[in-house]
């Protein structure tokens, strides 16, 4: 039976590929020492042809091509703010950096270009899901608007002196996508010279389940091929990441920043917490979750996903929407693009400290300003992270 498979290809030593439990360390390990071209393909293969494929020397992983969805956001019932309430909360409203110079991706559901928060920005432009660039869901104009969107009446951009930003649609208009996507988003960004790739989507477990048991697959048996699928995709995600740790020593290494998850439910059940979940979960990207703010006291969003590296505003964010209006949103898809931002202006401020600027000094700079102070004391640190977002003053 013919099966659609992602195939991972690079320019690594031959002697890099995984080996059967070895979880892929040795590729990891080899590929964080030597800079790669990363070829992603997408090809139906039976098993003899699976086992081929696996066997050739330019291959590094083969996985099973799985759905992805967006981060579904919550409607608001807040009116929208003069300005953003999360710009002021983590300081960039007091910040002299802008993001300047720094060229930000954002991989989700497209944009709409000609929306006036995005007026002067170089936007570059990679339809990977054949539905067209124009963001019908309107979920990918609401987190470039936070990152680097220009005040429109109101403020809603952290780092509004981004002047090129990279805008790959992985996700299509019913904003669900699959992982070949994604993953040729990030090549892309990686080619594009991407400084930060900003992405607020997971992979659907779930949804390949029923995708499969539709099909006339037994339950058992679908959950067990999706499991498959689910670890084969980590650990091509944990290889591209190894791949743009490898590009550290070109000076191109990005900074990928992605949200934590809503799957939490702590409105019923304090203990229903859900840990961060994929690709958020992978090696070294910067995993968000979301915080809201109360009568000017901070609380841990009930829906955010624990165990995420740092915490930021994500609750009633107010942010650009197709045709040329806002939306006010909650979700981690709110809170990552406030770390994309952030991280924006501490790559400025880096580089204008004479310090390099890549995805390791960047991702310290986060951890080490985050603040824990903003919270109650007795906050479980597994909800908030390293802390609370901050922008270099």
């Amino acid at each position: 039976m013919m099966k659609k498979y992602v195939v991972l290809r690079s320019s690594a030593p031959a002697d890099a590929r995984v080996r059967p439990g070895l979880a892929g360390t040795r590729l990891f390990e080899t590929l964080r020492h030597a800079a790669t071209q990363p070829e992603i393909t997408v090809e139906r293969l039976n098993d003899r042809e699976l086992a081929q494929a696996r066997a050739e020397p330019e291959v590094r992983l083969v996985a099973p091509a799985m759905p992805t969805r967006l981060i579904e956001p919550l409607k608001s019932a807040a009116p929208a703010a003069a300005d953003s309430w999360g710009i002021a909360a983590v300081g960039a409203d007091k910040s002299r950096f802008t993001g300047a110079g720094v060229t930000v991706c954002v991989l989700d559901t497209g944009i709409d270009a000609d929306h006036p928060a995005f007026a002067g920005v170089n936007l570059v432009t990679n339809d990977f899901s054949g539905d067209g660039i124009a963001d019908v869901v309107g979920h990918g104009t609401h987190c470039a608007g936070t990152i680097f969107g220009r005040d429109v009446g109101k403020r809603i951009g952290i780092a509004r002196g981004v002047e090129k930003a990279l805008i790959g649609k992985v996700l299509g208009n019913d904003g669900s996508g699959s992982s070949e996507m994604l993953f040729n988003g990030m090549t892309w960004a990686l080619q594009q010279n991407a400084n930060i790739i900003s992405m607020s989507l997971g992979f659907d477990f779930p949804g390949m389940v029923e995708q499969l048991t539709q099909g006339g697959m037994p339950v058992a048996l679908a959950t067990s091929q999706a499991l498959e699928a689910y670890r084969g995709n980590l650990r091509m995600f944990d290889a591209i990441m190894a791949m743009l740790d490898a590009q550290g020593g070109l000076g191109i290494e990005p900074l990928v920043v992605a949200a934590a998850g809503n799957e939490s439910r702590r409105d019923d059940n304090k203990d229903f917490r859900i840990a961060v979940s994929l690709p958020a979960a992978a090696n070294d990207v910067v995993s968000v979750a979301a915080i809201g703010k109360r009568k000017d006291k901070l609380f841990v969003a009930d829906f955010s996903n624990y165990m995420a590296r740092i915490s930021a505003p994500g609750v009633d964010i107010t942010s650009a929407f197709p045709g040329g209006g806002f939306q006010t949103w909650s979700g981690t898809s709110m809170a990552c693009p406030h770390v994309a931002g952030v991280a924006a202006l501490w790559w400025e401020a880096l580089q204008k400290q004479g310090i390099q600027a890549d995805a390791r000094t960047v991702a310290a700079k986060l951890s080490a300003t985050a603040r824990r102070d903003v919270f109650p004391a007795d906050i479980d640190g597994t909800d908030i992270g390293d802390g609370f977002l901050t922008a270099p003053e």
